[in-house]
């Protein structure tokens, strides 16, 4: 089980921001209006109706309650991560592709799109329904990215998006890759990065009946997957990582491209959403995400025989 206050999502903001004016970023009108607002926040978030107990669900139940809504519009993780992948694509020849956690089967249709024959597997039954009337020619079935249901040496690239951070350890998912890829073959990975620092992103979701649960999430330093990665031999062709460069939110706490109506509300007693803290303190949701790093993107080469 996990408790959430909203005090601590939003006083961890006015820390980070705050950190960043002692280094030297901010100025003192900066820092006298944070303590000004953390007052504030602790008297509107005082009393025994804020903060609420979710329970911990497994990553395929949360995404079965995420498949219909996980293609719309205006999330920035997919809309920075999509042409940074698909580049990498593009310089790649048509061949068998696995998409490993393949999902809604976004980059299962780009695949299928550039002549790959696909393979998608997902461990979620609702993202695999979705992916399916996206591709109809693509070969899709349930399946763990520790016990990948396809034979040795069979995939000339596997690709894996947004995945591993649901994996406590890259290592051996790495290693699966590289079982199922043929010499010479292509593996490209995206990820998202930690909410702050090394703090990984809490990620909450319904399942089908409508019951939120936190999705397990872990963080990942670079080294992680690089370290995975040279035990196994593979060859790094490209890592791309990059940083937040606009704000985060705008003055009223809304994402760059959404509507003020789009914003969700804060219900004391529920899991807070982050998305509804944001307009109790946008200046320190600004300072305190503005240059973290926003996923990572890699490309690893199986040497050939």
């Amino acid at each position: 089980m996990v408790f959430q206050h909203p005090l601590a999502y939003l006083l961890g903001l006015q820390g980070v921001a705050l950190l960043r004016s002692f280094a030297g970023d901010y100025d003192r009108e900066f820092v006298t209006a944070r303590l000004a607002e953390i007052r504030v926040l602790l008297d509107e978030f005082d009393g025994p109706e804020h903060g609420a107990v979710i329970q911990r669900v497994a990553a395929a139940d949360g995404y079965d309650g995420w498949a219909p809504s996980y293609d719309e519009p205006g999330n920035a993780m997919i809309d920075t991560e999509e042409p940074l992948v698909r580049d990498i694509l593009d310089g790649l020849p048509p061949g068998v592709a696995l998409d490993a956690a393949c999902g809604t089967g976004r980059h299962s249709a780009y695949l299928a799109a550039r002549g790959h024959k696909v393979i998608g597997i997902d461990s979620s039954t609702g993202m695999l329904t979705v992916a399916r009337g996206k591709v109809p020619t693509g070969e899709f079935c349930e399946g763990d990215l520790h016990r990948l249901p396809v034979p040795d040496q069979c995939v000339d690239l596997v690709v894996c998006a947004l995945a591993l951070s649901h994996v406590p350890d890259v290592a051996p998912v790495l290693a699966e890759f590289v079982r199922v890829l043929r010499p010479g073959g292509h593996l490209v990975i995206s990820d998202s990065r930690a909410m702050l620092g090394n703090i990984a992103s809490p990620i909450i979701k319904s399942n089908r009946d409508g019951i939120p649960g936190m999705m397990p999430n872990y963080a990942h330093a670079t080294s992680d997957y690089l370290a995975a990665a040279l035990r196994l031999d593979l060859r790094v062709r490209r890592c791309i990582e990059p940083r937040r460069v606009r704000d985060f939110v705008d003055q009223d706490g809304v994402p760059p491209g959404r509507s003020p109506a789009s914003k969700p509300a804060y219900v004391p007693g529920h899991p807070p959403n982050v998305w509804a803290l944001h307009s109790y303190a946008p200046t320190a949701t600004r300072a305190a995400y503005l240059g973290q790093p926003l996923l990572i993107v890699w490309h690893f080469q199986v040497p050939s025989a």
